[in-house]
């Protein structure tokens, strides 16, 4: 299975704005693609879909931007990348088992759906709130490690 640009850019965006997003204030959608290297206007479109999926609210204005409409911790990121990607199958049997007649006895059909459960186990668990802490950490032992070797 491979995710798209669209949803790994989106994840990226969404822990960007939980770092930059102090006290409720907006952050501009030009401020995370510089920071994180991407298209504006590619992001523009992603911040669009987060925010039609619920995840986000746009403030229009001088001191616009986007903030989130729930509290990251309530983000599971299988919510994001369901939202971005679609439904989340390594194969098609998975979801279609009549596309296939040999799908109720085929052993490698059972790898798929095994795998596909063990992915959306690990997202359901992990919240946008937890990426944004982790890279938190990852930033400050970034800086540490730069401060130490001066």
């Amino acid at each position: 299975m491979n995710l798209s640009k669209r949803t790994r850019y989106g994840v990226r965006a969404l822990i960007d704005l939980g770092l930059y997003c102090n006290k409720g204030k907006p952050v501009l959608i030009k401020e995370i693609a510089k920071r994180q290297g991407l298209s504006e206007r590619y992001l523009e479109h992603i911040m669009l879909s987060l925010k039609k999926a619920g995840f986000l609210r746009s403030i229009k204005g001088g001191k616009g931007g986007y903030v989130f409409l729930k509290d990251p911790g309530e983000i599971k990121i299988r919510d994001v990348v369901e939202a971005l990607e679609g439904s989340l199958i390594p194969v098609e049997c998975v979801e279609k088992k009549e596309i296939c007649e040999r799908s109720v006895s085929c052993v490698a059909r059972d790898l798929w759906c095994s795998i596909r459960e063990e992915i959306l186990k690990l997202l359901d668990r992990t919240t946008l709130k937890e990426l944004i802490e982790r890279q938190k950490i990852r930033n400050r032992d970034k800086i540490e490690a730069v401060h130490y070797e001066i």
